[in-house]
């Protein structure tokens, strides 16, 4: 879940551009010295100062030793929270269309935020913790937006004498991502068995002797891989012992927007924003079946946008998203027009992300066409800078996914 932010791509400026006063200002995360000393080449994304690439190797070195090895990635700039009170369940069930009530202790899922029209205001991670609280990991370039949003609706629970309570956290969130980042932090893991921790779940542990940390297996590659939140204090200790040896190193955020882009994950403000519904956005994978009939039976009271999300689903989109791939040319990138292979005058859809992969070494990308140019296989042309060449509709993930498919559930 990166932001709106990459949408300005900042790793393209000039260098000169790239410690301007905006920069300067942005906050460090509780990781900034070690950027610093790995040679981070820093920049502002979503207010904070964050290392686009590091001195040695680039971003495509750094996606393939994540492909290959493991990445360790600082995401301190997404918003934590916990979600606490006897009617805790309510609140999240209202304000997200997860499936609160079948989610286990432990056990956490990807959700979305929906405004009342229906259409998506963030993603997020929500984890029903074996303690009485939610832990909710959400977008850092919507973290002003749904903080308010979140304290909006708590205080209409609390003014009908509900109990929530919502706690920001303070906490660096580092991931680690790749083939041998079970390996890796199983090393300083003593509390449970990391090859217990199915995918989707996570728990509280003490993490190479840092206390409160929590661990989830998820993340944003489409690999087995981690999501670690770390009291500030202790977060140099545990990327230290992360990084010491040659199976993990630091990975900026061009080669975390290249990894998330082969595995088909949504970039919020590029791929899903308040114009798209799930729908759209094929994303109604994370509404469950109970909570559609919710949806149909008691509409926006069931969860906000409800109503909405209801008539969508019950008709077919004008537009899906879906896969692309450059069969020529250069990778075609956000807002490059899609048109059909008879290059007529109308574009029939837009590229929401795009690069050029490192593991296939070929142009891929993903958009939005209408529905009856979105079918896999279907040829396209994409207009980059006044030339139009060819490309293809393409099933997504780019790469299979590695997740781990083992542990206790």
């Amino acid at each position: 879940m990166l932001s709106r932010a990459l949408r300005c791509a900042p790793w393209r400026s000039s260098p000169r551009r790239l410690l301007s006063a905006k920069a300067a200002a942005a906050r460090r995360t509780p990781l900034f010295d070690l950027h610093t000393e790995f040679g981070g080449r820093m920049v502002e994304f979503a207010g904070h100062q964050l290392p686009v690439q590091y001195a040695a190797g680039g971003i495509v070195a750094e996606h393939k030793h994540a492909r290959e090895s493991a990445g360790l990635f600082d995401v301190s700039h997404m918003q934590q929270l916990r979600v606490c009170g006897v009617n805790r369940d309510s609140l999240v069930s209202f304000l997200t269309v997860a499936d609160v009530a079948a989610l286990a202790p432990g056990q956490a899922c990807l959700s979305l935020f929906l405004n009342g029209q229906g259409r998506i205001m963030d993603d997020l991670i929500v984890s029903r913790c074996r303690e009485p609280h939610f832990y909710l990991v959400t977008n850092a370039g919507c973290a002003e937006k749904i903080r308010a949003h979140l304290d909006h609706w708590a205080g209409v629970f609390q003014a009908r004498a509900l109990d929530v309570r919502l706690e920001y956290m303070d906490a660096a969130l580092m991931a680690l991502q790749g083939p041998r980042a079970a390996e890796v932090l199983a090393k300083g893991v003593t509390d449970f068995k990391l090859a217990d921790l199915a995918f989707m779940h996570g728990r509280y542990a003490t993490v190479f002797g840092v206390q409160d940390c929590r661990i989830t297996r998820c993340g944003y590659t489409g690999m087995d891989g981690f999501e670690i939140s770390v009291p500030p204090q202790g977060a140099m200790t545990v990327a230290r012992a992360l990084l010491d040896g040659p199976l993990v190193k630091p990975i900026g955020l061009g080669a975390r927007d290249s990894l998330r882009l082969e595995a088909g994950l949504c970039l919020y403000g590029n791929d899903i924003d308040e114009t798209r519904t799930p729908v759209e956005a094929g994303l109604m994978w994370t509404v469950s079946k109970r909570r559609r009939q919710e949806a149909q039976q008691r509409g926006s009271e069931a969860f906000l946008g409800g109503e909405q999300l209801a008539v969508a689903s019950a008709t077919k989109p004008e537009v899906r998203r879906v896969g692309l791939l450059g069969l020529e040319g250069p990778p075609a990138r956000h807002g490059a027009a899609v048109f059909a292979e008879n290059d007529g005058d109308e574009p029939i859809g837009v590229v929401t992300s795009g690069c050029m992969s490192p593991s296939l070494n070929q142009p891929v990308a993903m958009g939005y066409l209408r529905r009856a140019n979105s079918a896999v296989g279907t040829p396209v042309r994409f207009e980059i800078r006044g030339k139009r060449y060819r490309g293809v509709v393409a099933k997504m993930p780019f790469l299979p996914a590695t997740y781990y498919t083992g542990g206790l559930r």
